[in-house]
């Protein structure tokens, strides 16, 4: 069994982990809805790619040190299964919004935007709702699934999977509470901010 690190480490990681992930997410919606033209399709696989993309590279980078959770359902369902300790859990929870605020806030900074907006893009709904239950049940289905059968796979896995989800979900597929977080500070910002 691989030694666990100590927990202001998998803090500091799940911090770090999930401000990429998010400035990832952001940032290539923003590049994304610039450089398509007004072609949403286009703009949504431009921020699939890159999303995928950046969710194995961390994986790979902060799986070692964290378990590169860079969400809170993740790390609930790791306390349940015995894997994180209970009392940890609150300050893993913090670190992913802490970071997912960050990784927000950077993402605007990168693109000349204000560094806190709320969100005008409007995310509701029974269907929203559902989409996500969706999204988020399939993500810890594949994390434990192959985790069990092909540990090695599943920064690759969760990749791919978040590429699908956000094709097959009505939501684009956050399968993320800390992303949301930082939805609500940005969501197409680059749409609202010309008005």
């Amino acid at each position: 069994m691989a030694e666990v690190a100590p927990i202001s480490r998998r803090i500091v990681s799940e911090a770090i982990g999930t401000a990429f992930l998010l400035a990832a997410i952001v940032g290539s919606g923003i590049m994304g809805e610039t450089l398509a033209g007004g072609n949403i399709a286009v703009a949504l696989l431009a921020n699939t790619i890159a999303t995928g993309a950046a969710l194995v590279a961390l994986i790979l980078t902060f799986g070692p040190i964290s378990g590169a959770h860079l969400n809170p359902v993740v790390t609930l369902t790791a306390a349940w299964n015995g894997e994180v300790e209970w009392r940890q859990v609150q300050a893993l929870l913090g670190a992913q919004i802490v970071g997912a605020l960050a990784g927000v806030a950077a993402a605007h900074f990168m693109f000349h935007l204000p560094m806190i907006e709320t969100s005008r893009h409007v995310r509701q709904g029974s269907s929203m709702v559902f989409s996500e239950f969706v999204a988020t049940f399939g993500l810890v289905m594949v994390i434990r699934s192959c985790a069990r059968s092909s540990p090695r796979a599943v920064p690759f896995a969760v990749g791919a999977y978040i590429t699908a989800a956000y094709w097959f979900t009505a939501s684009t597929g956050f399968a993320n509470p800390g992303s949301h977080v930082g939805a609500l500070v940005h969501r197409y910002v680059l749409r609202n901010s010309s008005h």
